[in-house]
C-alpha cells in the first residue's frame, strides 16, 4: 500500500482470509484444488457477495426466455467458473505446464504465425469466458511473448499478489494509467503481442451491440490495431467437459474498418461463444448497466 491510500481495515481483513484460503488450497493437488475452490466460489462466496442473484438478474434481461432449471444451472456454473480461473491463476507452473499441452486451433492460426514471422504488432482479443489466461498461457508456451492491459485492484494490499499471479504466467503487464499506456504503446510499436478484454462496460466507450442490447464497449483494440497496423484477433479458452482442460481458439483476424464496425465483429465474435457456452461468461458483472 502505498502513502496516498488510507488504511481499510475490511480491505486488509479480505485479503488475509483470501491469503490463508489460497495458502491451503495450494497445498492440496491440482486436481483438487482447482473444482474445490469452484465450489467454495459458487456456494459460499457467490450467494454472501450477491453474485447469483446479479446472474440472474442479468439473464432475467438478456436472455428472458431461458427454462428456470436451465436459470439456475448457470447461476451455479458461473461462479463455479470464476473459482477455478482464480485459483488457476494462482498454480502458477502447474496452471502453465497444463495449458502448454493445449494446441491452439482455429482459422486464425496461419495469420498469427505469418504478422508473428514478420515483426507485425498483434492485438490479441478476449472476454471473461472460460479460463483467458489459459488462451495467453498456451500461446506463450509456443513461444509468442503476449503482454498484458489490466487494472489494478482498489485492495492494495490483494492487488499486490494478484499481480505477482497474473506476471507468474507472462510478463509484460501493464497498469491502466498514463505510464503503464505509454509502455503498453511502445511495446506494441516495437512488434510486440497485447492480450486484451473488451468484455467489460466502459464509461466513456461506444454505443454498440451485445446480445441486442445496448453496452457501452471500448474502441482502443480496434484504434491501436489501425494506428499501428496491427493485426486483430479474437482468441479464446473454452473450458472442457473435466473442467481442468481447454480448447484454444484462435478466429479468423477482424478485417480493418471504422473502429465502431471492427468493435462490434469483436462482440459479435464472444456473443456467438457465450451463446454456445453461457455458463462459461462471466455473467456476474454488470454489462448491460444503464
Amino acid at each position: 500500500m502505498n502513502d496516498s491510500q488510507a488504511f481499510r481495515l475490511d480491505y486488509w481483513l479480505w485479503d488475509r482470509a483470501l491469503r490463508i484460503i489460497l495458502w491451503l488450497l495450494l497445498r492440496l493437488p491440482y486436481r483438487w484444488r482447482v473444482p474445490m475452490f469452484g465450489w467454495i466460489s459458487s456456494r459460499i462466496v457467490a450467494p454472501i457477495a450477491g453474485y447469483d442473484r446479479r446472474v440472474r438478474e442479468n439473464l432475467a434481461q438478456i436472455l428472458p426466455d431461458l427454462p428456470p432449471q436451465e436459470v439456475r444451472r448457470i447461476e451455479r456454473a458461473v461462479p463455479d467458473n470464476v473459482g477455478r480461473t482464480m485459483i488457476e491463476m494462482y498454480s502458477g507452473p502447474e496452471f502453465i505446464a497444463r495449458a502448454a499441452t493445449h494446441a491452439p486451433t482455429g482459422a486464425g492460426l496461419q495469420a498469427l504465425q505469418a504478422a508473428s514471422d514478420a515483426g507485425r504488432p498483434i492485438i490479441i482479443v478476449t472476454g471473461h469466458f472460460g479460463n483467458y489466461n489459459a488462451a495467453r498461457a498456451a500461446l506463450i508456451a509456443r513461444g509468442h511473448v503476449i503482454g498484458g492491459l489490466y487494472r489494478p485492484l482498489d485492495n492494495p494490499w490483494f492487488n499486490e499478489h494478484y499481480v505477482a499471479a497474473m506476471e507468474g504466467i507472462g510478463k509484460p503487464m501493464f497498469a491502466r494509467g498514463r505510464r503503464g499506456m505509454g509502455e503498453m504503446v511502445k511495446f506494441l510499436r516495437g512488434g510486440g503481442k497485447l492480450g486484451l478484454l473488451i468484455d467489460q462496460r466502459m464509461q466513456q466507450g461506444a454505443k454498440l451491440s451485445f446480445f441486442g442490447h445496448e453496452a457501452l464497449t471500448a474502441l482502443s483494440a480496434a484504434e491501436l490495431a489501425l494506428k499501428y497496423d496491427a493485426l486483430l484477433l479474437p482468441v479464446y479458452a473454452i473450458r472442457q467437459k473435466n473442467g481442468l482442460d481447454f480448447d484454444i481458439l484462435v478466429e479468423a483476424p477482424i478485417p480493418p474498418g471504422t473502429p465502431e464496425a471492427m468493435t462490434q465483429a469483436l462482440n459479435d465474435s464472444l456473443e456467438a461463444l457465450v451463446r454456445q457456452h453461457p455458463e462459461q461468461w462471466f455473467w456476474i458483472h454488470r454489462r448491460w448497466k444503464p
